[in-house]
């Protein structure tokens, strides 16, 4: 179809103009789009009750004179002549005079004196149908509209009648094609260059993809579930920058099903139940699946993923969600379990430098200084091995940093350095969530470290959470919980030094806060780390609260019971409940006093260990 006829099929079929379009107009948009593409037109009504062209495929016929009797009308405007007898107007779309429907083609091949200066007229006779408002001149449909005609008019004029049939001017099609190609490769570059380059040089095709061998290589395991078109779905779990979103993408392109977007940032709970809608219809209709990709899909509440769980369990939909946080805290059960869970490492320095090798040569050849196959010089190897050790296997950031280095570059020939690297990484923040998983494991990397005595691991782990971020009073707290459990009964005069060191460590925290208190808090580090280990406490306690958990809520024994009253005292009276009855008075002995303090059940129990 030509330029011209799409144009006129748009504003005639999809426009609030087109939807305007009267019987008596209507001849006119036929005659312009019939001219570049032969296909002939019917008037119909749309829902509204007015006439709207309807597109007829047809090839070319014999001319015949426009038919009144019935409510759909053939135009034919091929080699026709002025023909008479038939009074009926319409307009004629080049220059808007009125002239009578069956001499229309006439008036176009040999009257016609092209576009007015002024715009198109609002007003034409109409037959047949209700008066319908025309746009004005200065709304966006009129615009379109006088644009089309304008455009309609050098076309017809340019035109040359060979055996009754229209020949467009082959200059007019090749510059009109050439200047839109242009105008396409323009607004196409300016959308690229504006991405970021993590996106430009995202892979399109699995053999571009670097990392997650186990899953993507040659033998992963989901590599062989793409390869057979059978795709289950899907959790793809993974720190940042490990290629989750990318891995989805090239599934949604390599398997033969349709597949829909989704971010659990941006999207909620009437996106999700249009797409499973969509997904249900064109199952229906076309018998292919659709796949639903939602990005941090962590973020989305328990009710809005239980509207997942129906199409995922019915195999409506295939869906592959996308995480930080471990799917096994932060996912419903129910839909954990129709899902299997792929997890993506951090990538290695090495898949870090192929990725950001290939960026660089990409951009070069943008910037039109290399093809994208050109090899990377010493230079910038030892720039991009810089970057892909400082990058903590997040290929997202190392690609950013790369990016902002590029900028610093005098010239796009200029080479790498590790200066430049340098200058453009700026760490602001450490791979630490205090609400997520990560918070949790350094903690415990911490209090493993100070139990094992490894007092510069434990250093480590205490840094990792301050630079993160982490309140102080919370490591605080820990160390003061570290202090018995770990330290114990080992020196029972040690004991008091070390809560005294956690004490101290926690109240400068309260009262100077960060930064001035992470001394103090590694001090107490130290202290508990070097100190004398004994866990026979905490051992002993574990145990009192697995049999509490296991054995039923045992009585306390009579003479051990609180006896405030006459009434639980024993006085001998038949109604004193004995509350104390036989208690033995420790004090009162100089021996040991023989006496059992435990339920009769438990009597036997042992909970603390001899050392």
């Amino acid at each position: 179809m030509s330029t011209l006829g799409k144009i006129v099929f748009e504003i005639a079929i999809t426009s609030p103009y087109g939807q305007r379009l009267t019987e008596s107009n209507f001849v006119s948009f036929t005659y312009a789009y019939y001219a570049q593409s032969h296909v002939r037109f019917v008037p119909s009504r749309c829902q509204h009750g007015e006439e709207v062209a309807k597109p007829v495929k047809s090839s070319p016929v014999k001319p015949r004179s426009v038919s009144n009797s019935s409510p759909g009308v053939d135009i034919d405007i091929e080699g026709s002549s002025p023909r008479s007898g038939d009074n009926k107007k319409n307009t004629c779309p080049i220059c808007f005079k009125s002239v009578i429907a069956a001499n229309i083609d006439y008036h176009v091949d040999n009257e016609c004196s092209g576009p007015p200066e002024t715009g198109i007229r609002s007003q034409s006779p109409q037959v047949g149908t209700k008066r319908s408002t025309q746009p004005s001149q200065n709304s966006p449909e009129s615009k379109k509209m006088r644009s089309f005609l304008r455009q309609a008019s050098q076309d017809t004029l340019d035109l040359s009648k060979s055996n009754g049939k229209f020949i467009p001017s082959p200059n007019a099609s090749t510059n009109q094609t050439s200047t839109q190609d242009s105008k396409k490769r323009s607004i196409q570059n300016n959308v690229t260059k504006a991405m970021p380059l993590a996106a430009r040089i995202r892979p399109n095709a699995i053999e571009h993809f670097v990392g997650q061998e186990d899953l993507m290589g040659e033998k992963g395991t989901l590599r062989a579930f793409i390869n057979s078109n059978r795709l289950p779905s899907m959790i793809l779990w993974g720190p940042p920058g490990s290629g989750k979103t990318t891995i989805a993408r090239l599934i949604a392109s390599m398997v033969s099903a349709r597949c829909i977007e989704l971010s659990a940032t941006s999207h909620g709970a009437a996106d999700v139940r249009k797409a499973a809608e969509e997904a249900k219809n064109h199952l229906t209709m076309f018998g292919q699946k659709t796949i639903v990709f939602l990005d941090e899909i962590h973020r989305f509440k328990r009710d809005q993923q239980d509207l997942l769980l129906p199409h995922v369990e019915k195999g409506t939909i295939t869906l592959i969600g996308a995480t930080t946080e471990n799917p096994s805290f932060k996912l419903n059960s129910a839909l954990l379990s129709r899902c299997r869970v792929f997890v993506l490492n951090r990538l290695s320095e090495e898949e870090l430098y192929q990725i950001v090798a290939r960026a660089l040569t990409v951009w070069r050849s943008e910037e039109g200084e290399g093809a994208e196959s050109d090899e990377i010089s010493d230079e910038d190897k030892e720039a991009l091995l810089q970057l892909a050790k400082v990058s903590d296997g997040d290929a997202r950031t190392a690609l950013n940093i790369l990016d902002m280095a590029l900028t610093l570059l005098p010239s796009p020939s200029s080479h790498l350095t590790p200066e430049n690297v340098k200058a453009a990484f700026q760490r602001s923040h450490l791979l630490y969530d205090r609400n997520a998983e990560e918070h949790y494991n350094i903690i415990s990397a911490m209090h493993k470290s100070i139990r094992g005595g490894d007092a510069d691991a434990a250093l480590y782990w205490l840094g990792r959470m301050l630079q993160g971020g982490e309140d102080p009073l919370y490591v605080a707290r820990r160390l003061v919980r570290a202090a018995s459990e770990d330290i114990g009964l080992a020196d029972n005069t040690g004991l008091q030094l070390v809560s005294l060191h956690a004490m101290a460590a926690y109240q400068a925290c309260e009262r100077l806060g960060m930064p001035e208190c992470d001394v103090n808090l590694a001090h107490a580090v130290v202290y508990l780390a070097e100190a004398r280990k004994s866990v026979r406490v905490y051992k002993a306690y574990n145990k009192v609260k697995s049999t509490i958990a296991s054995e039923p809520n045992l009585p306390v024994p009579l003479h051990i019971r609180n006896a405030p009253t006459k009434l639980m005292k024993c006085n001998g009276n038949t109604q004193d409940l004995h509350y104390g009855e036989g208690y033995k008075y420790n004090p009162d002995y100089d021996e040991p006093v023989d006496q059992e303090y435990l339920p009769e059940e438990l009597q036997t129990k042992k909970f603390l260990d001899v050392d």
